[in-house]
């Protein structure tokens, strides 16, 4: 565990000196192929480095919670409560992260999740309140090129159906990665057809957006809860399995009894 520990360490400290380098270097240099060209060994570099570490992450109060009740709980109960510390878990990862940014570098970055429990629907839920980094990633460099393609086919009216799918497709292939990381194990596209679901769940709010006059719809309490809802469901069904199956929930349990065990050690009393 200890020497998992300086491999996390290591891969962070690589980690920071290349989004400096990303920072400092290929931000000076105009679009264009040059400017691909100095990003590529990043790009590569930030591919390889995940397979430097088989911790999947240190999970604490969870993992303690579900080692002692997993027994005697439901299966799906489980699993949702695994949706729950996904949530809690990414909270303190990027709150972490942003004080560190703030710490080093004097800069703020912005909040992740804005209050989930408020959102009215699913475009809502995956559009403004769920890790708005990735959303604000895959915006300009998905959404809008492939819209642009769709106006020319489709119109303008309905040029954004595709582009949400596709960027949906785009995520579910990210997390395949992901996942690949903390198993090791072939994809077995559970997660992709979870992004894929919800991609078309979208598509068709919008639509029904589109054609439904406003004063027909549902309350936004009733949509909210309907979209909340949904997401549990189809993440219980099929984005939560793959960890559970490989034994990642496991072997966080088991991390985290070494970290304690780690932290005693270190203790002077």
């Amino acid at each position: 565990m200890e020497n998992e520990l300086h491999n996390f360490i290591k891969v962070w400290i690589l980690a920071i000196i290349s989004l400096c380098y990303c920072f400092y270097i290929p931000s000076k240099l105009p679009k264009g192929i040059f400017k691909l060209i100095s990003l590529t060994p990043i790009f590569i570099f930030f591919l390889y480095l995940p397979l430097t570490i088989s911790t999947a992450h240190l999970v604490g109060i969870t993992a303690f919670f579900l080692s002692c009740y997993k027994q005697i709980l439901n299966k799906n109960v489980v699993l949702a409560m695994y949706c729950v510390h996904i949530y809690i878990e990414l909270e303190l990862i990027l709150a972490l992260a942003a004080t560190l940014a703030r710490a080093m570098f004097g800069f703020e970055i912005q909040p992740q999740f804005n209050e989930l429990y408020l959102a009215t629907s699913l475009q809502d839920f995956w559009g403004r309140r769920w890790n708005l980094m990735v959303t604000s990633i895959l915006r300009p460099t998905v959404y809008y090129p492939i819209r642009r393609i769709s106006t020319r086919l489709l119109g303008s009216r309905w040029a954004s159906l595709p582009a949400i799918v596709v960027v949906f497709v785009v995520s579910g292939l990210m997390h395949e990665l992901i996942f690949y990381y903390m198993t090791r194990v072939a994809p077995s596209w559970e997660v992709t057809w979870f992004f894929i679901l919800h991609g078309v769940a979208v598509a068709a709010e919008v639509v029904v957006k589109k054609v439904v006059p406003e004063k027909m719809r549902l309350h936004p309490v009733v949509s909210g809860a309907s979209a909340l809802g949904f997401v549990a469901v189809t993440a219980v069904w099929l984005f939560l399995p793959q960890l559970v199956r490989n034994g990642v929930d496991e072997k966080n349990i088991g991390e985290y009894s070494k970290v304690m065990d780690l932290i005693k050690g270190l203790l002077p009393f």
